[in-house]
């Protein structure tokens, strides 16, 4: 499995453990372009009146740091820009948070979906 088909496994389990903790998938992948800066949030979700957006990371292991440790600052700027973005389009008045999903994938299989809700803030 290459990194890509990792990445999107991840991604799917994301998905998957979202829907089973009884969120409801809004968007996945949403991309918006502002110049030639682009920005894109994995997973657009929603649970009660809260829109969470995902950012979905995946590594096949914690050798080199935990998976959330590479959001950094600059994605952290440009996953609130697009979601203000997502906001504005969708006229939204609801609660938000910032989230970020780690996903292990050995090479074969997903082997641990860890979920950090409000990872970080603006």
């Amino acid at each position: 499995m290459n990194t890509k088909d990792i990445g999107t496994a991840g991604e799917k389990a994301a998905c998957k453990y979202l829907k089973k903790n009884g969120y409801r998938i809004l968007e996945c992948n949403y991309q918006r372009a502002a110049g030639k800066i682009i920005g894109e949030i994995d997973i657009i979700a929603k649970k009660d009146n809260v829109v969470s957006f995902v950012e979905v990371k995946t590594r096949k292991s914690e050798e080199f740091g935990l998976p959330c440790e590479f959001v950094t600052k600059s994605k952290q700027q440009r996953l609130i820009k697009t979601a203000y973005t997502y906001i504005m389009e969708h006229n939204l008045d609801e609660c938000y948070s910032f989230d970020v999903i780690e996903v292990l994938h050995n090479g074969n299989k997903v082997t641990l979906v860890r979920h950090i809700p409000n990872a970080f803030t603006e």
